[in-house]
C-alpha cells in the first residue's frame, strides 16, 4: 500500500478518526455485551466507507503487491539460477521426471514438457514455462552430473 495515500488520508480526516477512536474507547469501556462489538464494527465500517476505501480497492492493492512480490522473486530467482548453474545437479527421478537442484533453486519437470515446478529458497513459485535460461541450466546441470560420475 502507498504510505503517501494513507498519510494524506489521515491529514484530511484526522478529526473524524479522532472522534471515532474516542467513541470506540467509550463503547469498549462502558458497554460490556455483544452490542459493544456490533457498535465497534459499525463505527469501523462507517470510517472505511467515509474514507472512500472499498473492498475492491483493498483487494486490488493486495493483488498488486502480490504480483510485484512474485515478479521480484521471479527476477531474483532467474539471476540466482544463472549464477548457480555451474553447481546445479541433475537428478533423474524414478517416475520419469527430473529435478535440478542448486543451493537456492530447485525445479522439477517432465522431459519434453514445456513447464517446470519452481522452488526458490524453499518458497514454491508455481509452474514456469521452460525458457532459454531454464533450458541452459538443465543442460549445465546434466553436464555437471555427468562430470561428477
Amino acid at each position: 500500500m502507498d504510505w503517501q495515500v494513507w498519510s494524506e488520508f489521515f491529514r484530511q480526516n484526522w478529526l473524524i478518526i479522532l472522534v471515532a477512536l474516542i467513541i470506540l474507547f467509550l463503547v469498549i469501556n462502558l458497554v460490556k455485551t455483544v452490542i459493544k462489538w456490533l457498535i465497534v464494527i459499525i463505527i469501523v465500517a462507517a470510517v472505511c466507507i467515509y474514507s472512500g476505501i472499498s473492498l475492491d480497492q483493498i483487494r486490488d492493492t493486495v493483488t498488486n503487491v502480490t504480483d510485484q512480490t512474485v515478479g521480484a522473486l521471479r527476477d531474483q530467482a532467474l539471476d540466482v539460477m544463472k549464477n548457480e548453474a555451474k553447481d546445479a545437479r541433475f537428478i533423474q527421478n524414478g517416475d520419469g521426471t527430473y529435478t535440478v537442484k542448486s543451493d537456492n533453486i530447485e525445479f522439477t519437470g517432465e522431459p519434453g514438457a514445456g513447464k517446470v515446478s519452481m522452488t526458490f529458497r524453499g518458497v514454491p513459485l508455481g509452474e514456469w514455462d521452460v525458457n532459454s535460461t531454464i533450458q541452459s541450466v538443465i543442460t549445465q546441470a546434466k553436464q555437471n552430473t555427468a562430470a561428477s560420475k
